[in-house]
């Protein structure tokens, strides 16, 4: 009989614990992602904004010196109407407070990599703003098919952001894209790791509507915007000068002289067959005048395209 009492007791505990936990909200640090999502989806469309604006942040946020660091850069420019801290200040990126001060029962938008929104969830407070046309390819870009959000490069609440500083944006670039820093250190390169040339003097980070987000229309005219002499026209033209630079050059930097992606006689073979010449590839560098020195260049020096009325064999 006392059995069957302590029985009935305890499962008539458990029964309230239950309801009363099914009665309350999930506290929304347990939330997923998606269930985050759409909780601030509610509070935006509640839009229950502070009426302190950056005050009623301040008062529990004031000490972060990552926070505090936003009013050394644009965005906290309160003098500047298109900056954020001259409309709704933190809550024109981080979403409305609603009753978040309050013991932080609600969340806030969080950027960076220890957010749980997505990526495009992020990405979209950004483009709020930031939508004029250098943006425009941006959907379609590499950086946003592979999830890549503004925060990991950029840097807000800081005086300088890294990734607009040509002393720097080269390293936000090369923290991700390793093979290129590799190359770029190789004894034949552009001027990269000195500083003297940077990732977007060719490359459009938020995409653009040429291969491999290039700032031009082809391979070919970003190069011709430094190399304005192999541009042409010419009277005798090399097939893949007018083609494709890349076909014989890495513009990120190769071991051989010229960023050439191997030396000749070898990078001339892959199209030229040594049927009927002597151009073939000898074991022992200068055995002779086609391996020797510049190899296939010692004859045919203008590689590049020749004007010469007899240059057919680019030779002169």
């Amino acid at each position: 009989m006392i059995y069957r009492v302590f029985y009935n007791l305890f499962c008539g505990v458990v029964t309230v614990l239950c309801l009363s936990l099914s009665a309350h909200a999930t506290p929304w640090q347990n939330l997923t992602g998606e269930q985050l999502e759409q909780k601030l989806a509610e509070k935006f469309s509640a839009g229950e904004y502070s009426s302190k604006g950056a005050d009623s942040c301040l008062m529990c946020h004031r000490k972060n010196e990552a926070v505090m660091a936003i009013f050394d850069g644009t965005h906290g420019m309160m003098n500047n109407k298109q900056s954020p801290m001259a409309g709704l200040q933190c809550e024109a990126c981080h979403g409305p407070q609603g009753k978040h001060n309050k013991g932080g029962k609600e969340p806030m938008i969080a950027f960076g990599k220890d957010s749980k929104l997505s990526a495009s969830a992020q990405n979209s407070v950004c483009q709020g703003c930031h939508n004029d046309p250098k943006q425009m390819a941006w959907h379609s870009s590499t950086h946003n098919l592979e999830e890549v959000a503004c925060s990991d490069c950029h840097t807000l609440h800081s005086a300088k952001d890294p990734a607009l500083d040509k002393l720097s944006v080269n390293d936000t670039c090369s923290s991700c894209h390793t093979k290129e820093k590799a190359d770029m250190n190789k004894r034949s390169s552009h001027p990269l790791k000195w500083d003297q040339m940077t990732c977007i003097d060719c490359h459009s980070p938020h995409g653009s509507m040429s291969e491999s987000a290039l700032n031009k229309p082809t391979i070919n005219d970003t190069c011709y915007s430094c190399h304005s002499e192999k541009r042409g026209p010419v009277l005798w033209e090399h097939a893949p000068v007018t083609e494709n630079c890349v076909t014989c050059h890495n513009p990120h930097g190769s071991v051989n002289e010229g960023m050439l992606k191997s030396r000749a006689p070898q990078l001339c073979q892959q199209c030229h067959a040594p049927d009927g010449h002597a151009s073939r590839a000898v074991q022992e560098p200068g055995m002779d005048a086609f391996g020797g020195g510049k190899s296939c260049l010692n004859c045919h020096s203008k590689i590049h395209g020749s004007n010469h009325p007899s240059g057919s064999l680019l030779q002169r």
